[in-house]
């Protein structure tokens, strides 16, 4: 099973997002600081600012979300998804580029992190 973390500004909104959304399952819920939720063979560790994964670093530097590491979330039926986020107004970064292995496109969740839906060839 692979695992992500990504930092969060609102970890019920994040919930939130990727249950509602995206058909993950919440496995566990620490208050205010952190989730794990589920799909497939993914679980997804969302800390929020109270989590100890948001603690500065020795050099001072404060994680946030943000930035383009990604996870990549296989789909069956990207342009239905892709309508149902756009009715639900998830942001997008581009609009579904298609290659050899198949379509994808970049969504954002509430905290900013970057999602990559792909649908393979």
């Amino acid at each position: 099973m692979a695992h992500f973390r990504y930092l969060v500004e609102n970890v019920d909104e994040a919930v939130s997002f990727y249950r509602d959304h995206l058909g993950f399952d919440l496995k566990q819920q620490f208050g205010p600081a952190m989730a794990i939720l589920q799909r497939d063979d993914l679980e997804l560790w969302l800390a929020g600012p109270m989590a100890s994964a948001s603690k500065p670093m020795a050099d001072g530097t404060v994680p946030k979300p943000g930035g383009w590491n990604r996870c990549v979330l296989v789909v069956a039926d990207l342009e239905r998804l892709v309508t149902e986020l756009r009715q639900n107004e998830i942001p997008f970064l581009n609009d579904i580029v298609t290659g050899p292995g198949g379509k994808q496109i970049l969504c954002r969740d509430p905290s900013g992190n970057v999602i990559e839906l792909f649908e393979p060839a």
